[in-house]
């Protein structure tokens, strides 16, 4: 017998999650095929700064191989990863935590620190799971004005505010802009040991092969400042994206804090096997971060061609922020409507569209359509 709510009665949830958007994730590329009929093979998606180039070759054989411990729970101490890391960073197995995603992390760390009546200080444009987080538990939100991270901005608001936790994410998503590594240690030694500080490096692998002054070693991050969790991603520059695999370093104690909001078998057996191989083939990254500053550098100059404004990026994406002759949800669906998936930012209050870096040819289309549009 189904149950029917009386006349008058309401499903109720919970009020803080009125006022949340729902994160907004790259259009996938079968959802273009159902809406606009589009050939799938004819279609390229360079909106969610996947690695156009996949992953190491030696983690589809690795992942292969153990096909067939599907059916076992995963390993949950992740003895592998969490060695394969810390020999990676010079640092413990106890100073890391794996995540289903570096998000994960980000939502362990809200909800170990921060409460309803805590503050959160974050960058005007930047990662938009930062916020949802944060309105989860009802904590206030805290904003600079600048488009890029301005730490002057940063340690004023600091002062005036005295939030719970900081999160600087540099690279930054999805604006490209990132901090030089010694301003990063001369902010942080300004801040209270009680503020935890969130320094979000998914991109630095792309920075560091850019500029070795934003390189941030979590080594000696965590060795100089006890409040400070660093955040890494295998969904990048490792082309794990579809393997959902973060990983936070920190000091024993944070860990230890994070570990009791972690579920059971978080990650899987095929994920974790696919990023402890994915780590030991630098070979593969370095040649696919090369290639992509290469491609980045077309991107430039067919900005400056156009005569369009675009951000300097350390990343594998470039933002183009457009006039107001142009429109960005326009332009976006426009190129939707041919089979290629940007992100538009209008969400961010940008009138931009990021664009991830492709292979030679899969940019050469892009140019192609986007000059076609304008």
């Amino acid at each position: 017998m189904a149950w029917k709510l009386c006349e008058g009665e309401k499903l109720k949830f919970n009020k803080k999650l009125e006022n949340i958007k729902t994160y907004e994730a790259g259009k996938p590329i079968e959802l273009v095929v159902r809406e606009f009929g589009i050939d799938p093979k004819s279609i390229i998606k360079l909106a969610s700064n996947e690695n156009p180039y996949g992953c190491s070759p030696k983690v589809k054989e690795a992942v292969a191989s153990i096909i067939e411990k599907m059916a076992l729970y995963p390993d949950d101490s992740m003895t592998k990863l969490k060695h394969a890391l810390s020999k990676r960073h010079g640092v413990s197995d106890e100073n890391i935590i794996i995540g289903s995603g570096s998000d994960q992390i980000i939502e362990f760390a809200i909800h170990a620190k921060a409460s309803s009546n805590t503050k959160i200080l974050m960058n005007s444009i930047t990662f938009a799971m930062y916020e949802i987080y944060a309105k989860h538990i009802g904590a206030q939100v805290i904003r600079t004005s600048s488009e890029h991270h301005d730490l002057d901005q940063f340690y004023a608001l600091y002062v005036k505010e005295k939030p719970e936790i900081i999160f600087l994410c540099t690279p930054n998503n999805p604006t490209g802009d990132a901090i030089d590594a010694k301003e990063l240690f001369d902010f942080l030694s300004k801040i209270d040991h009680d503020t935890l500080v969130v320094v979000d490096g998914a991109y630095m692998e792309y920075a560091i092969g850019k500029d070795a002054q934003k390189k941030v070693d979590p080594k000696e991050l965590i060795e100089k400042f006890e409040n400070v969790l660093y955040l890494g991603t295998f969904s990048k520059a490792y082309g794990l994206g579809g393997m959902r695999v973060g990983y936070g370093i920190a000091n024993t104690k944070i860990i230890k804090e994070l570990y009791k909001l972690r579920p059971p078998f978080n990650i899987t057996t095929l994920s974790l096997e696919a990023a402890s191989v994915a780590l030991s083939d630098e070979a593969f990254v370095g040649e696919c971060i090369v290639n992509n500053f290469k491609e980045m550098r077309r991107y430039e100059e067919f900005a400056k061609a156009k005569n369009i404004d675009i951000i300097e990026s350390y990343t594998n994406f470039v933002t183009f922020c457009l006039s107001d002759h142009y429109n960005s949800s326009v332009m976006a669906k426009k190129l939707l409507e041919k089979g290629m998936i940007v992100r538009d930012l209008s969400s961010y209050a940008m009138n931009a569209v990021r664009v991830t870096i492709g292979t030679p040819e899969q940019n050469s289309r892009f140019f192609e359509l986007f000059a076609e549009i304008l």
